[in-house]
This record gives C-alpha cells, sequence and structure tokens, in this order.
C-alpha cells in the first residue's frame, strides 16, 4: 500500500533556463563527425540533465517526488529487462514529465530509447502530450535517424493548437542537453513546416531560431525559401534569404536558383544580372539551371532576344545549352508563330549532340497542327517516330485534331487505332476532337457511336463535349434530339454556359422557334450571363424570318447597349463596326447611340474621327443635338485645336444650337491658355448675349491670360468687371 501511496503522487520537478553555450553563432553541421557538431555541446555535465529539466504543465520544485523518481526507475529497470508485460502496467500512469526523464535516462542507450517511444506510440494514441514529451522522443528518433518518425511527431507539435512557434523551438532546445544534441532536430521542425504548407510559420520558427543563436543547416533554408517561392511569396522569401545570409550560412547553387526563379516569376527578370554578381562575391557560382531559368522567362513573355542573348552567353561561363534549354526556345518561338525559326534551332540541336525529347516534337506539332499545315504536322510526326520518340497524348490529339479540321476523317482514325494499339487510353479530348470531326462533316451517327464509346471507356463528357454534339445536331435540325441532349447534361451535373446557350438558341431560331429561343436567352440574363452581339442579331434574325417585327425592334435596343459598353471601354473601332452592322439591317441608329460614338471618339483623343462620324450621322438622317456639338467641341478643345471648335460654335449656332456653360468655360480656358486673348474675350462676349452668364472661373481664365502676356491693363479691366458682377477674385494670379 505504502508503494501504491507513492506511485500515486504528484511528481514536481525545478524549472531550468537553457545554459549560455547553446546560443550558437557558428554554421551548424549536420554531420556528427564535424567539429561543430552538437551532438555533444561543450560544457555539458552528465548529471545536470534530471535536476534541470523544463516541462511546460508540471508544477515546480527543488526536487523530484519520491513516487516520481520511483516510476521512472521501474521503467527504466524493465526496459533493460525487457519485461513487456510490467511496462504496459505502467502505460496507465504516464504523464509527459515521467516520458521525458524515462527518455533521459536511456540516453547512453538509444535503443531502449526507441524501444520506449514505440510502446507509447503503439499503446498510447490518445496520450496527452506536451510539446517536451513531443520533442523528447523526436530528439530520440533524430539521433536515431528514424528521421520520418521523428517527423510524424514534430508535425503533432507544428499542428498542436494554442502552441506558438517560440514554444515549439523553446522545448526543443529545452531537451537537447538531456537527450543528446542533434541540430537536425530543426532542420526537421523547418522542413515539417514546409511540407504542412505552413510556410509563414516556418519563416516565424526560422526567426525564432536565429534570435536564440541556433541555425539550420542550408538544404532546410532552401527548403523553405523554395517553398515560399513557389506559393508565390516573394517579399517574405528575400526576407528569409536575408536572414540566411545574415547567419554566415554558406550559400549553395541551389540557394541561387531558388531565387533566380523568385525573381523571374515576379517579373524582374533584370534584377538577375545584379543579383548574379552579388552572390558570385559569396563563392557560389551559376549552373545550367540558372541561366535556364530567365530563359524560360523571356520566352514565357515573349523577349525571345533577350532569351537567345543568355543561351549564346552560356558557353562563355562554361555551360552548355541542354534539352531544356533548347525546349524553352523552341516553345517561346512557336507561341510567336515562328515555326520555321523553331526548326532551325531543332536542327542546331541535333548538331549539338542532343537529342529532342516528346516535349520538343510536341511543342513543333501543335503549332504546326494550329497553322492547319497537315503536310508539315505529318513530316514532324513521322520524324519523331525515326527518332525514337514516342508520342502521347498530346502528340495523338494534335496530328488527330488536324485530319479531322479538314475532312480527313480516314487518316484520323488510322492514327486512333495505332494509339490504341501504342497501349495509349484516349481521354476525353481525344474523344471530343473526334466528335467534333464528325459532327463538322454532319455525320451525326458517328459522332453518337463515338460518344457511346467515350462513355463505355470510363471517359466523363464535359461541356465542351456536350456543346460540341450539341452544335451538330442543332446544324443537322435534329433539335428533339439536342433537347433531349440539354437535359441529359443538366441530370448529370454539368452545368450549361454560355456557348450552349447560344447554340440551342441559333438552332431553335433556324427552325423558327422563337418562343423555346425566348426562354433560352431568359435563362442567360437570369444565369448572369451576358449575350453578345451575335446572340441578339441571330435573335433579331429571327423573329425578322417569322414577321414579329415587334419583337425584333425590342432588341435592337441591345446594339445602343453594346456600342455604349464599347466606347466606355475605349474600343471604338468595335463600336463603329457594331454602329454599321446596325444600319446595314436597316435598323435607324438612335441619336444616343450615336453621340455614344462620339463620345467615345474624343475620349480616345481622336476628335478629327469623331467630326467624320458626325458627317456620317447627318447623311443617315439623324439630326445632331446640342450634346453632339458640345462633346465634339471638348475633344478638339482637349487636342488643342481651337480653330475647329470654334467653327463648330458657328455651325451649331446656324443649326438654333447652343453651347452649354461648360463648353464656353472650355473653349475660352483653351484660347487662353494659347495667349489668343482676343477670340477669348470675342468668347465671352458671345456668351453673353446669348444670354449665357459668365462666372467666375471664365473671369480667371481671362485674367490669367492677360497676366501671362503681361498685359495688366487688361487684366485689372476684367478684374473689375468680375467685381461689378458680384464675384470675389482671389487675387492669385
Amino acid at each position: 500500500m505504502a508503494t501504491q501511496r507513492l506511485l500515486f503522487q504528484k511528481p514536481t520537478l525545478r524549472v531550468r533556463t537553457i545554459p549560455a553555450y547553446t546560443k550558437l553563432s557558428f554554421h551548424v553541421q549536420t554531420d556528427s563527425h564535424s567539429p561543430h557538431s552538437l551532438s555533444s555541446p561543450p560544457n555539458c555535465d552528465s548529471n545536470h540533465g534530471l535536476r534541470t529539466l523544463q516541462t511546460q504543465e508540471e508544477p515546480t520544485s527543488s526536487t523530484p517526488s519520491v513516487s516520481h523518481s520511483f516510476l521512472v526507475e521501474k521503467i527504466f529497470f524493465s526496459l533493460k529487462q525487457g519485461n513487456t508485460n510490467s511496462l504496459r502496467n505502467y502505460l496507465f500512469r504516464l504523464n509527459p514529465l515521467v516520458i521525458i526523464e524515462v527518455l533521459c535516462r536511456c540516453r547512453e542507450n538509444l535503443q531502449l530509447g526507441q524501444k520506449f517511444v514505440d510502446l507509447i506510440v503503439l499503446n498510447c494514441p490518445n496520450f496527452k502530450h506536451t510539446s517536451q514529451s513531443l520533442s523528447a522522443m523526436a530528439h530520440v528518433l533524430v539521433r536515431s535517424r528514424r528521421l520520418s518518425d521523428a517527423q510524424s511527431l514534430i508535425l503533432r507539435m507544428v499542428r498542436k493548437s494554442g502552441v506558438s512557434r517560440g514554444e515549439i523551438v523553446e522545448s526543443l532546445v529545452s531537451v537537447c542537453d538531456n537527450l543528446g544534441w542533434n541540430s537536425l532536430v530543426f532542420d526537421l521542425l523547418i522542413r515539417t513546416y514546409v511540407q504542412a504548407r505552413k510556410l509563414r510559420e516556418g519563416s516565424e520558427a526560422f526567426r525564432v531560431l536565429r534570435s536564440k543563436g541556433f541555425c539550420v543547416s542550408i538544404n532546410a533554408c532552401n527548403s523553405l525559401l523554395g517553398g515560399l517561392v513557389k506559393v508565390g511569396w516573394f517579399d517574405l522569401a528575400w526576407e528569409v534569404y536575408g536572414e540566411v545570409v545574415k547567419s554566415g550560412i554558406d550559400l549553395n547553387v541551389y540557394t541561387l536558383n531558388i531565387m533566380v526563379n523568385a525573381l523571374c516569376k515576379d517579373q524582374k527578370i533584370d534584377n538577375v544580372k545584379s543579383f548574379l554578381l552579388k552572390i558570385e562575391e559569396k563563392g557560389v557560382f551559376p549552373d545550367i539551371v540558372t541561366s535556364n531559368t530567365p530563359i524560360n522567362a523571356y520566352c514565357r513573355e515573349g523577349l525571345l532576344d533577350e532569351a537567345f542573348e543568355v543561351m549564346n552567353s552560356m558557353p562563355g561561363k562554361g555551360l552548355k545549352p541542354g534539352l531544356f534549354t533548347y525546349n524553352a526556345i523552341i516553345n517561346g518561338l512557336c507561341k510567336k508563330g515562328k515555326y520555321a525559326r523553331a526548326k532551325e534551332v531543332l536542327d542546331e540541336m541535333l548538331c549539338n549532340g542532343l537529342s529532342p525529347d516528346t516535349a520538343t516534337y510536341n511543342t513543333l506539332l501543335v503549332e504546326i497542327c494550329r497553322k492547319d499545315n497537315i503536310m508539315e504536322a505529318e513530316e514532324i510526326f513521322n520524324e519523331m517516330l525515326c527518332c525514337g520518340v514516342i508520342p502521347d497524348l498530346v502528340s495523338f490529339s494534335s496530328i488527330i485534331g488536324v485530319f479531322m479540321r479538314n475532312g480527313h476523317l480516314g487518316q484520323a482514325l488510322v492514327h486512333f487505332r495505332n494509339m490504341k494499339k501504342a497501349g495509349l487510353v484516349p481521354d476525353n479530348v481525344i474523344y471530343t476532337i473526334l466528335i467534333d470531326g464528325y459532327c463538322r462533316n454532319g455525320i451525326m451517327s458517328e459522332a453518337l457511336k463515338m460518344r457511346d464509346e467515350m462513355l463505355e471507356q470510363g471517359c466523363a463528357m464535359d461541356v465542351v463535349t456536350y456543346n460540341t454534339i450539341l452544335n451538330g445536331l442543332c446544324r443537322e435540325k435534329m433539335l428533339a434530339d439536342a433537347d433531349g441532349l440539354f437535359n441529359e447534361m443538366v441530370e448529370r451535373g454539368v452545368f450549361p454556359d454560355f456557348s450552349t446557350f447560344t447554340t440551342l438558341i441559333h438552332g431553335y431560331c433556324k427552325d423558327g422557334n422563337m418562343n423555346k429561343s425566348l426562354n433560352l436567352f431568359e435563362t442567360i440574363t437570369q444565369r448572369n450571363l451576358k449575350p453578345d452581339i451575335v446572340t441578339y442579331n441571330t435573335l433579331i434574325d429571327g423573329f425578322c424570318k417569322v414577321g414579329e417585327m415587334e419583337k425584333a425592334e425590342e432588341f435592337h435596343i441591345s446594339y445602343g447597349i453594346l456600342i455604349n459598353g464599347f466606347c466606355s471601354l475605349g474600343h471604338v473601332s468595335e463600336a463603329f463596326r457594331l454602329w454599321d452592322e446596325m444600319v446595314e439591317e436597316g435598323i435607324k441608329p438612335s441619336l444616343v447611340t450615336c453621340n455614344t460614338v462620339i463620345r467615345g471618339y474624343c475620349r480616345s483623343c481622336n476628335a478629327s474621327k469623331a467630326d467624320e462620324f458626325l458627317s456620317k450621322m447627318l447623311s443617315k438622317g439623324v439630326a445632331p443635338d446640342s450634346i453632339t456639338y458640345n462633346t465634339l467641341i471638348n475633344g478638339y478643345v482637349r487636342e488643342e485645336n481651337m480653330d475647329k471648335a470654334f467653327v463648330l460654335i458657328n455651325k451649331m449656332e446656324k443649326q438654333g444650337l447652343f453651347p452649354d456653360v461648360i463648353t464656353y468655360n472650355v473653349i475660352l480656358n483653351g484660347f487662353c491658355r494659347q495667349d489668343r486673348m482676343k477670340e477669348a474675350e470675342l468668347i465671352l462676349r458671345k456668351m453673353i448675349e446669348k444670354g449665357v452668364n459668365p462666372d467666375r472661373y471664365k473671369y480667371t481664365s481671362l485674367i490669367n491670360g492677360h497676366v501671362s502676356q503681361d498685359n495688366l491693363k487688361e487684366a485689372f479691366r476684367f478684374h473689375d468687371e468680375m467685381l461689378q458682377r458680384g464675384f470675389v477674385p482671389d487675387d492669385k494670379f
């Protein structure tokens, strides 16, 4: 009974502080045989561990209780004896502090420590660990080189709610001198944060380690930097890089390549040269990856001259362009439509003894098939086979696609069969290409057979496949089948898109079923899909064909909406194209629509085009109003073409229209800016004659204009006139 009472008494330990020797300023090595290894810290008292161990949860006392020490001794003795049954009996009495102390007793016998850790992990999956107990177990596993098992324990610490990065670092540090020192545990902590996608927390843990004087290996630093760059957190990556440099850790070429990639991804490629010069001063020199990264970035941006410049500079640095280098250049050239030059680069690549791969040929094949050059596409495909390069799904989809689009269905099917013989399984892209080819040629029975084969092979139909078949059915006026397919599409959970609805609207309009078309149009607007001009034209044409002119007229308004939209975006040429289309269809444009086009031209600083449009507008019987002229006058004034603006005022007055106050202000100020004070004063008198009262702004413009010409007499005359009209000048001229 006395023994049982002792076992259940509350254990206590005194809180320790981290000794000064644990604050390291030197480079941490991961090799245990290194002179700077942390496996045996300097000035470590082997008897110091149990007396000074820190825990998070236990109350403090000067010495452990007798029951606590007795339990630790019993567990340690059973471990040494290999008495598994006794050990299991003690498991329910465990607490985090007991776990730590047992592991400390096993410091000189790693095999016993591992055995105890395995026993806990296997038999106590729901044990409530503290950060210290997990840290102690992780240290034992790291020293035993069981890094994967150690990482799973560190991951539990990382995911533990309510525990800060500082507390985690502190718990790992606090048990180091009692369990045997190994810096790998800090590397593992950083890597765990990266793999758990907790990159901000990993950066913070890295800073905490730095603040305590600890360093991690350059490989762990690279892992953190690479993770940050991958997710696009470039600013944080540079902050961590700065900390790495300050800590004195030796950088390597992987660090260099990660940061070059950061510059390229952040569109700061012009800074790569200066960065390379700085890092070369640290004794780190570029490799082929360093050159490939900016080459790839330049090619993505279409800056091919710069890409070639980097590639041509490689031999001078002792580097030879490789497969990735040439593939990036070929890809860049093909994206710019420079297929012939890309072929030359392929020949150069072959001359240099490099073997193209599937990606090389696919890039060329995709580009030449896009241009529908069947002969060249076949030549590239055959060359690929002759060189022993195995085509993949991209290769076959390109060559099958070019044949199907150009009506060579037989040759397309030959390649399709060869693909299956080669052991490649067709995907929904290839099936959709074949279906599209049959639909284009009006062979709907074959298209539907291919659809059935696709489903039998376990390929799911997506919205593109459905739209392709719907388009074919509507072309062939198989609207009942199209309606059934549409319903099937919805039932299968494939959401119709804009193309789905416009295809069906076009099909029903051609068939004269305007009620169905209108219902589909309403569905488009309900789903916040914006109809384009083609949709409107289809509906207008459909209503006209069935003689419902009033309905057709309702959709004419849409031209004005679309023209206004294009003008607002500055796409005046598109707006003007719609205006022409509108007129060709016999629709008389409204004055509002015409004013919109004029405003669009003037906003684009093209008042002369707006003036031309005014003449066209008049020829179509649309009479301009004061808004038309005021907009055009403002456009000319903005371009400082005051003579044209003045002509328009006279033209406007002849038609019984008058400028508004804003227009008078703008044109008067325009003349003043050009020091044409006589014309400015003429405008002032003209507006007074027309009953438009000048405001303070007009007088200020006139006064400032005369002052700029050193004509103070006239300036004071207008100053006095301004006072007589009750305006208070600011006297800052």
